[in-house]
């Protein structure tokens, strides 16, 4: 019998949808360009008119103050970007025009006008909302549901996320403070052409995946625009919004490293090894290590657990995502009290700090992405998508006021009492773990391994 030749949407590598490496990579280079601005944007604009490499000359409350409201408004912006894909454009449409937004943003900041400055943040902040929410929710409609790969796809796009985060902050970071600062923003904007090129070449594994549902074949899609929720997925829109405030204390917790933890690391601790001081900010890199390395051995964890009738329900990997990386604040603790006693504290309090909390990232945050396209109804997959990534830029804000907390209370207080709320609060929501499960109407109980074959 001849063998008849899967069509490319149908064909598989490593044991997943080819379609994921396309979406992996443009999701790594959108990464790449983001966080490499975002490496050297409170850089520039703290950094004299007068210097070589001449900045904007702002203080630094003034430069903070602008970083923080744009990383949040950058995820805040997955709102409106959710709605029109899911009203107008659908998501594959929605991502390629975020991404030429990206492309136009980065670009215009390679100008030296401060019109250009703001103007080129306004297109990211835009860019940003429309891609963002539209390729995650792409990548669930890659598996059937009760695909017990999801997961595990969703973890292998998260790599490539921290894949772009880490290689961006190295690179992109020194072109700006060696060569000029709006050099290492238009070369943001080149990678980030590259992440559209390489999309939009990849279509043909994208088949039927990201379409705008009132164009779809399929009835039962279309008419899912029309028709009211029904009760099941109305529990479902409850469940999935009571899991974003674990999102919102997650992240509130998480994003002390590029805050809190940062200074610790710059100001107490111990950084001298074999004679070599090791640069304080070299400790960030640490997280994006840890999910390259991790990764795929969380994922597989977790769903070896599933197969075998264990706890393994999303929802409970989210509560242990946040007691883990809750308790990974308590090699904080332990770090003050040795300063506190000792006048300094070593480095493997922050490296231990790291290795927890990047285990329960693992745990909470490709999964709390996959959750979402299991759960959302159909003509809200982007929308709630949207919330999901608003609710960890609010987690962003709130990081931001408990890093500042530490000047009225110290790091050993703010450290130890961020430890306690993340394990109770955790404890707290599994103790209703029962009911909330039940609210998913079974959503998950029959995972399985699936292969193209099942899908087509």
């Amino acid at each position: 019998m001849a063998l008849v030749e899967k069509a490319p949407h149908e064909k598989e590598l490593f044991g997943h949808p080819v379609g994921l490496y396309i979406l992996f990579f443009t999701e790594m280079w959108e990464r790449f360009s983001y966080y490499g601005m975002r490496a050297i944007l409170v850089l520039y604009l703290v950094t004299k008119t007068s210097e070589v490499n001449p900045g904007l000359g702002w203080t630094n409350n003034e430069a903070l103050a602008l970083y923080g409201w744009y990383t949040m408004l950058v995820y805040v912006a997955s709102i409106p970007g959710g709605i029109i894909a899911d009203r107008i454009l659908g998501q594959k449409k929605a991502v390629i025009l975020g991404a030429i937004l990206l492309v136009i943003g980065h670009s215009i900041l390679a100008i030296e006008e401060m019109w250009a400055f703001y103007t080129g943040l306004g297109f990211i902040i835009s860019g940003v909302g429309m891609l963002k929410p539209n390729i995650s929710t792409m990548v669930g409609g890659l598996y059937k549901k009760d695909d017990i790969r999801r997961d595990k796809g969703f973890t292998i796009f998260y790599i490539g996320i921290n894949i772009g985060a880490f290689l961006s902050s190295l690179i992109v970071g020194y072109v700006g403070e060696v060569y000029g600062w709006h050099y290492g923003f238009g070369l943001a904007g080149i990678c980030m052409f590259f992440g559209l090129v390489q999309f939009v070449l990849g279509q043909k594994y994208l088949y039927g995946v990201g379409d705008y549902l009132g164009k779809s074949k399929n009835v039962e899609d279309r008419e899912s625009l029309k028709r009211p929720l029904t009760k099941i997925e109305k529990d479902r829109v409850v469940v999935l919004i009571i899991s974003f405030l674990m999102v919102i204390v997650f992240f509130g917790a998480f994003e002390q490293a590029g805050g809190l933890m940062n200074l610790y690391a710059k100001d107490y601790t111990d950084r001298m090894l074999f004679g070599w001081e090791v640069p304080a900010s070299w400790f960030q890199a640490a997280n994006s290590f840890f999910i390259i390395t991790l990764g795929t051995a969380v994922a597989g964890y977790w769903a070896k657990r599933k197969l075998k009738g264990k706890h393994a329900s999303s929802l409970f990997k989210m509560i242990m995502g946040l007691i883990i990386m809750g308790t990974g604040f308590l090699f904080m603790t332990a770090a003050t009290a040795q300063y506190q006693s000792t006048g300094s504290s070593a480095m493997y309090w922050l490296v231990l700090a790291y290795l927890f909390h990047t285990v329960g990232e693992l745990s909470l945050s490709p999964v709390s992405l996959s959750f979402v396209t299991k759960l959302a109804p159909a003509k809200y997959a982007s929308l709630m998508m949207g919330l999901y990534f608003a609710t960890t830029g609010f987690g962003n804000k709130l990081a931001g006021i408990l890093g500042e907390s530490a000047s009225q209370f110290g790091e050993y207080k703010v450290f130890t009492g961020i430890a306690i709320f993340c394990i109770l609060f955790g404890a707290l929501v599994w103790l209703f773990l029962s009911k909330l499960k039940a609210l998913t109407h079974g959503a998950e109980d029959n995972e399985r391994k699936m292969t193209s074959a099942d899908a087509s």
